[in-house]
């Protein structure tokens, strides 16, 4: 994994792209912070979270997450979101 800062990745953009074309991933950094990456198209989810990880950025067991039901369901005819709309103050509004 490459590291480069917001300038140097706005003057050398060019290469930087080719690293990624070749398979790489750029982190970007900011004042020694990373902000982002540019990840190769096609990568694997497993690999990107791999490397996530690797960069401390999560914690993850490889295992997918547990499904689980809504905590609100609808027992009348109007949708929750209806309900929330009608509660805001909607005077703000032209």
């Amino acid at each position: 994994m490459t590291h480069t800062s917001i300038r140097d990745l706005k003057a050398n953009l060019s290469k930087y792209l080719r690293q990624v074309e070749s398979g790489k991933t750029i982190t970007i950094t900011k004042r020694g912070k990373t902000i982002g990456r540019i990840v190769p198209e096609g990568v694997p989810l497993e690999e990107r979270m791999q490397a996530l990880v690797t960069a401390g950025l999560v914690s993850w067991n490889g295992r997918s997450l547990p499904v689980r039901n809504p905590v609100a369901t609808n027992r009348g005819p109007k949708l929750i979101s209806d309900l929330v709309s009608e509660d805001r103050d909607v005077d703000y509004l032209p």
